[in-house]
């Protein structure tokens, strides 16, 4: 394991990682006054769209902005740094903590920006683990309208414009969704909704329409190599491999060279599911669908989509695109690869990639997980011994 600094600060528009096309129109928007009210930032996990969103924030309300970034000294930006400007608003993804306690935002501001001080790019995943989110899925409860619409009647502070930064309305609840229809559509004045989403199919049709769409794109391998070499002191071979295995996305990187504990963990169940379902293990298969049911919710989802994407890796390895730099992989999971690779072909490659998949839906639907668990493996016993004619 590489011993890295991670800590990865708040930055202005000239300091995230890549995206120098996307920040080019954002800025022009503002010296055009073209600022639309309302935006989605929608892309990929790792792509750096909320630290995107925050720096132009900063960069909307500096006092002494150029033509390309915030000046980083003014009192608008100062306040940004330390996320304590009072007319910078977020909200995201949370879980009730009691039946006397509102689930809301500012109940867990402070761990937030203890969050995005650390580094603002992470994933759901890593936010419920920070806030104590066990066996619950984080959402964005009904409870938070009424705070969305008090904070955003008042006029603004000290800044011209009030920023309302909404981290996954893809995790909002209809109720709230419904409820802010109308401010969305037509908010107080000098003020913009910043919503940042990896998955805007979920997201309520209706917030969609009057949302102004940004396309956030997979970071580019140049932008994952200098970030590396420089925000991390990574040497520049390991950084070039991260940046192709990571594959646009900064936060697999992250976890590649650090060797995140939950990615491990959702490899070691991997490999046990494939090698318990190969063998007919069927008890042992029974005792890995109980133990991996014991996690929290938001970790099963992880685990089935990492599942789902080591799958892809071994099929592209095993249709010898290696060759071709299309497979994706490193360490322990290329070297568990280059044993399995052959187990996947075009004969069970769709049938086990529907079966993850319908597993998810009916994680993320709060089905029982035992029964979920033991289902798929059950499933992946009698697929994964299918092999091309």
């Amino acid at each position: 394991m590489l011993s890295i600094n991670q800590h990865i600060p708040l930055m202005k528009l000239s300091e995230v990682i890549g995206q120098k096309s996307i920040i080019e129109k954002l800025t022009r928007s503002v010296k055009e006054e073209r600022v639309s009210h309302a935006q989605i930032f929608a892309g990929p996990e790792g792509s750096g769209k909320l630290a995107l969103a925050i720096a132009f924030a900063q960069y909307i309300s500096c006092d002494n902005r150029t033509d390309t970034d915030s000046c980083g000294a003014c009192l608008s930006c100062i306040k940004y740094e330390k996320l304590a400007h009072p007319d910078l608003h977020f909200v995201f993804p949370v879980f009730k903590k009691g039946s006397t306690t509102d689930p809301v935002s500012d109940n867990f501001i402070e761990q937030w920006r203890e969050q995005i001080s650390e580094s603002p790019y992470f994933n759901l995943n890593g936010w419920l683990g920070r806030i104590g989110v066990e066996n619950e899925q984080g959402l964005i409860y009904s409870s938070e309208a009424a705070v969305i619409i008090k904070k955003l009647g008042l006029k603004p502070y000290e800044a011209d414009y009030k920023v309302m930064i909404i981290w996954l309305p893809e995790k909002m609840h209809t109720a709230t969704a419904n409820k802010l229809l109308k401010l969305i559509e037509e908010p107080p004045e000098k003020t913009i909704f910043l919503l940042v989403s990896e998955d805007t199919s979920l997201v309520l049709p209706t917030i969609l329409s009057r949302c102004q769409f940004v396309r956030i794109p997979s970071i580019d391998k140049e932008s994952m190599i200098k970030a590396f070499s420089q925000k991390l002191d990574v040497p520049f071979d390991k950084a070039a491999e991260l940046a192709h295995v990571a594959n646009g996305n900064f936060l697999k990187a992250i976890s590649l060279v650090t060797e995140d504990e939950s990615r491990k963990q959702n490899m070691d169940n991997f490999i046990s599911l494939m090698r318990f379902a190969w063998q007919k293990k069927i008890i042992s298969l029974s005792e890995w669908a109980d133990n991996i049911s014991l996690s929290g919710r938001e970790a099963q989802k992880r685990f089935l989509t990492f599942s789902l994407t080591q799958l892809r890796e071994n099929f592209m390895m095993s249709m010898g695109q290696e060759e071709n730099r299309l497979v994706y992989l490193m360490g322990e999971e290329e070297d568990f690869a280059r044993k399995f690779n052959t187990f996947i072909n075009t004969k069970n490659i769709y049938a086990l990639e529907k079966e993850f998949s319908l597993a998810y839906e009916h994680i993320s639907a709060n089905g029982n997980a035992k029964i979920v668990f033991l289902d798929l493996a059950l499933r992946i016993v009698k697929i994964i011994r299918q092999v091309p004619a």
